[in-house]
């Protein structure tokens, strides 16, 4: 088995490993969904894969034989300084952890991260968040991860997309 970061002739096959994920994780997506996620992803993996300039995305995966058996993506953010929380200006959030139902509970999504973990390391990175399913949360939890405490702030979003 071979676990590394993608590189742009990947982009293809991280497309259908998001849609794979998005699928697993909230159901079939429509055939228009599909097309213009595709669509998007596409430009997004091309402007942010092997990115000398801005090393914000990372994608980790793992291969056996050719075949593409499982991925993990880490986005690195930069913002203004907080010293109490994130001194480097840098946090980072793991997204798309999906290993094929047929190679799981062989430590392979553990490879992965830990290969996105020293990434972040690398990149001077404060801390990183996910948000983890059933299935991941002892993974996560075995490399160092713990719930997040509970704030005085209230998360808000505001949706500009319907």
């Amino acid at each position: 088995m071979i676990i590394r970061k993608a590189i742009k002739s990947d982009i293809e096959i991280l497309i259908k490993l998001r849609i794979d994920y998005l699928t697993e994780d909230g159901g079939e997506l429509t055939f228009d969904e599909k097309c213009k996620t595709a669509e998007n992803l596409r430009e997004y993996f091309s402007k942010h894969i092997e990115n000398t300039n801005n090393n914000d995305f990372i994608a980790a995966i793992a291969e056996i034989d050719g075949k593409i058996i499982a991925t993990a993506f880490m986005v690195i953010n930069e913002r203004p300084v907080n010293p109490r929380y994130f001194i480097t200006g840098k946090t980072a959030v793991i997204l798309n952890v999906l290993t094929y139902s047929e190679f799981r509970r062989q430590g392979i999504a553990t490879k992965l991260l830990e290969l996105l973990i020293e990434e972040a390391k690398k990149a001077d990175v404060s801390f990183i968040e996910l948000s983890a399913t059933s299935l991941g949360k002892t993974v996560y939890e075995k490399l160092g991860f713990i719930k997040k405490l509970p704030s005085s702030y209230t998360e808000m979003r505001l949706n500009l997309l319907n």
